[in-house]
């Protein structure tokens, strides 16, 4: 399903990249020209959608254009690598999900490292998923789908929007807490899997509660368990995946990093209009109605958070052998 093979393009990012603008002068105020947000993943995403959410109150608060730049490809490696090798003034930020923490195990020979050619900014938000089932399966919980799956070991598929994606990640796990065996059939992008699910022609897929919503409730699909901690209030009627999997827990969250460099003045102006923006009640309900929760921490606390995650996905790619080709 791509037409490339992810090795053969990361080999292609092994010569270094020149930055799109030039620094600014020394003692130039910042920003002295447009900021571009570099969103590493496809239109229409989580992250896509964070960062235009983000991108008119940071216009209105920072006097300069905010203009968002989708550059996906390589399981987010390539849009990352642009940052990574911008001007660490300020005018490039990258929106950067926990594909990237999972990226640091999963994808050993990348141009960059994340937390060294990259600095936090600002956390975001933080989401959770449901595990969504076509019909034809007929399977209507968690439990009945893990028999299922081991009456038949190897034989059931599985949607992803892509190797390394946090759906991936927590399929991969779901199956190995699970002692089952499902087949990863990867798309390029969650639309494509998602229209896949909707045919029934892969019949389970992990996605985001409010984009499965309407198709639970309206009995296109069945929605198994959401894999927060509690139930979530976009979907009440429908369990969590630990009631029945202790142990299971799954999400995807949100961040802003910029290149290393990058002046600590700037970082901490826009950590601040981030905070915020995501404070003001119109964010908060924009949030809650996409399932979201904002996840409020200093600069360092996010930087912590980082060093933590890319320790977690670690563990849960070894526990759950998880390799891309």
């Amino acid at each position: 399903m791509r037409r490339r093979s992810l090795a053969a393009t990361l080999a292609t990012l092994g010569a270094p990249l020149r930055a799109v603008a030039q620094p600014a002068p020394a003692g130039a105020p910042w920003p002295s020209r447009p900021v571009r947000i570099v969103v590493p993943f496809g239109l229409g995403g989580s992250a896509d959608v964070a960062a235009r959410f983000l991108a008119d109150p940071l216009t209105q608060a920072l006097g300069q254009p905010v203009v968002i730049e989708n550059r996906p490809g390589a399981g987010a490696v390539i849009g990352t690598d642009v940052v990574a090798k911008a001007a660490p003034d300020g005018h490039t930020l990258l929106l950067m999900s926990n594909t990237h923490t999972a990226n640091e195990t999963l994808i050993p020979h990348r141009p960059y490292a994340l937390l060294r050619d990259l600095v936090p900014v600002a956390a975001i938000n933080i989401a959770f998923h449901v595990l969504a089932v076509h019909p034809s399966l007929g399977v209507t919980t968690v439990p009945a789908l893990i028999a299922k799956a081991k009456a038949a070991p190897g034989t059931l598929d599985y949607a992803s929007s892509g190797p390394g994606t946090p759906y991936h990640i927590a399929s991969e796990v779901f199956a190995a807490l699970a002692g089952i065996r499902l087949n990863h059939i990867p798309f390029r992008g969650s639309n494509e899997a998602r229209t896949a699910l909707l045919a029934g022609q892969v019949p389970i897929m992990f996605d985001a509660i409010p984009t499965m919503r309407e198709q639970i409730t309206g009995g296109r699909l069945v929605g198994l368990g959401t894999t927060g901690p509690q139930r979530s209030p976009l979907l009440p009627e429908v369990p969590t995946v630990v009631e029945s999997l202790p142990g299971f827990e799954a999400s995807i969250w949100l961040g802003l990093m910029a290149p290393a460099g990058t002046p600590p003045a700037v970082i901490e102006r826009v950590h601040a209009e981030v905070g915020r923006i995501l404070a003001a009640g119109p964010a908060r309900d924009a949030m809650a109605r996409g399932g979201a929760e904002p996840m409020p921490m200093s600069v360092a606390g996010f930087g912590e958070f980082l060093r933590r995650d890319v320790e977690r996905q670690r563990e849960w790619i070894r526990m759950a052998k998880i390799e891309l080709s």
